[in-house]
């Protein structure tokens, strides 16, 4: 195992803590700049260390929820069903079948489809259309499903049970389910940048640009590699453990928003207040995942719970206590929610409810 002197050192040297903002120019004809803002690296988000102290020193803040009106059940219905559907027909069986219906397996086997539903959400709320981001929405989900694929592997997490099934390698062999998640982050980049319509060429570019960063050694990788690294480690602390899971966890759920943002048009502004809201609420859903671990039962959960207290891995209510883990995730939750404060409250609303869905999840 690595020791923490050289993870903290490593951590240091990328730390989204210390990474600065870069000026950039104007890209003359298309309104972006040559560096613009959805494609700069990762920073922490901006007041986590103040969320924090609030949480140990019990400080509360005011909540907001989406507008009453607003059918958040019929609205998940609706474009869970409309995803479901467009990676149905994406990812065919075809030769050699075997790879295929692994790949299958796992994408189709249910799942929330929060990372598409956001897609969707930031593509309107800035004045887009769905159907622009169905193939973004489909790529997050296909590169989402094979980070479950390889976590759950013997070699990552060792898992035998994801969304109420046998994890892949279970049913296909390891073999196979390496391959079968390859495949689709593969997939994933040939799909959304093929089927992508009616978006201009510099904004799909831009998008693929954003989704590649957020899952290589700027994004998932780096999180799975320190989180690795920590496992065991009573030495983790917090900012170690924010950013692991802003990587590993955020940086997806970030790449999904800035995407549909991205490709429904939004300004540069525009994008950088979602990319907010999204990071907010990317660590948001990992201290909720951290929370569950401990409060739910596997069969409650859809996968094995209980696991981080059996590797002794760092979690949220390990180092705050169960209480005032739960109270950051609240804060969490408010400051991304303000985030949203300019758009137009009506579009806003489907990211309002993600949000406070993420939060009180039950599973």
């Amino acid at each position: 195992m690595v020791s923490m002197n050289l993870v903290d050192a490593w951590v240091q040297n990328l730390s989204i803590l210390n990474q600065p903002s870069y000026p950039s120019k104007s890209l003359v004809g298309f309104g972006f700049r040559s560096e613009p803002v959805f494609l700069k690296s990762r920073r922490p988000i901006s007041s986590s260390r103040g969320v924090v102290s609030a949480v140990l020193t019990g400080e509360k803040s005011r909540v907001s929820t989406a507008p009453p009106q607003f059918n958040f059940n019929a609205y998940v219905a609706e474009k869970a069903t409309h995803v479901n559907k467009a990676l149905d027909e994406a990812v065919a069986v075809k030769n050699p079948a075997m790879i295929h219906e692994a790949m299958r397996y796992s994408l189709l086997a249910g799942g929330k489809r929060v990372r598409p539903m956001l897609c969707f959400a930031a593509c309107e709320i800035v004045g887009g259309r769905q159907s622009a981001a169905v193939p973004a929405a489909c790529a997050v989900e296909m590169i989402h499903t094979m980070s479950l694929i390889h976590d759950d592997l013997p070699c990552m997490d060792n898992d035998d049970l994801r969304r109420g099934k046998p994890t892949n390698h279970k049913v296909f062999g390891e073999d196979v389910a390496v391959l079968a998640g390859d495949a689709l982050l593969a997939f994933a980049f040939e799909f959304m940048a093929t089927a992508t319509e009616g978006v201009a060429a510099e904004r799909i570019l831009a998008a693929v640009g954003e989704l590649a960063k957020a899952i290589g050694t700027e994004g998932l990788v780096a999180g799975q590699v320190v989180d690795l690294n920590c496992t065991g480690d009573a030495n983790v602390g917090l900012d170690t453990l924010e950013f692991i899971h802003i990587h590993k966890t955020a940086a997806l759920l970030e790449a999904s928003v800035v995407l549909g943002a991205i490709l429904g048009g939004g300004s540069n502004e525009q994008v950088e207040k979602l990319r907010i809201f999204a990071r907010k609420i990317g660590l948001l859903f990992q201290v909720v995942d951290d929370i569950l671990d401990v409060t739910k039962s596997s069969e409650e959960l859809g996968k094995t719970a209980g696991k981080d207290l059996v590797v002794d891995k760092t979690t949220y209510p390990k180092l705050l206590g169960l209480e005032k883990a739960v109270d950051f995730a609240e804060r969490l939750n408010e400051e991304a929610k303000a985030q949203l404060a300019e758009f137009d409250q009506s579009k806003a609303a489907p990211l309002v409810a993600l949000a406070d869905y993420i939060a009180h999840r039950q599973n």
